[in-house]
């Protein structure tokens, strides 16, 4: 069996390489975020941005370039994801022009419509875990969610929503 054939097979049987496929295109994003993570703030500021998506490593990952218009001056950072098809799971990585820093990856994969995608990281010298959810992805828009936890993963406080809305 070749290995074009056997990637054919893998995802007609439905191995998640094509889960992200909803995301490619063009997107107009609506940002919500928390003005202080694992303080019990409640403040949230709201901005908008760009995002754009695309396939690569043929279909076994993508990548979307984002313009994020925060309050005090715009600036652009990528994802990254990459899926493993061993695993049968994506990873996720943030990559922030800012600091010109890679991010840890979260790891996870799409169950009922819902993906969950988890890692461990620092957040201002502290050991977080986070949380990305993928939810309501339909033609025209999705929601990502991103949560940290300060207790292992016993609780998880979102301090950014980010809402897609299909670009005409």
């Amino acid at each position: 069996m070749t290995g074009n054939h056997r990637d054919r097979l893998a995802m007609e049987a439905g191995d998640g390489r094509l889960d992200f496929d909803f995301l490619m295109g063009t997107w107009t994003v609506h940002h919500r975020r928390l003005r202080t993570r694992l303080s019990a703030d409640t403040r949230w500021e709201e901005f908008g941005g760009t995002c754009a998506a695309l396939p690569v490593l043929g279909g076994a990952g993508n990548v979307d370039d984002n313009v994020l218009h925060l309050p005090g001056g715009s600036y652009r950072a990528l994802s990254i994801r990459a899926f493993d098809p061993a695993r049968r799971q994506w990873s996720i990585w943030w990559l922030d022009a800012r600091d010109s820093a890679i991010g840890k990856p979260v790891h996870g994969r799409f169950s009922d419509g819902v993906g969950t995608f988890l890692g461990d990281d620092m957040w201002q010298d502290r050991p977080v875990r986070v949380r990305f959810l993928w939810s309501g992805m339909t033609v025209h828009s999705a929601r990502w969610e991103q949560a940290f936890s300060a207790d292992g993963g016993a609780s998880f406080e979102t301090n950014w929503v980010m809402d897609f809305r299909r670009a005409p």
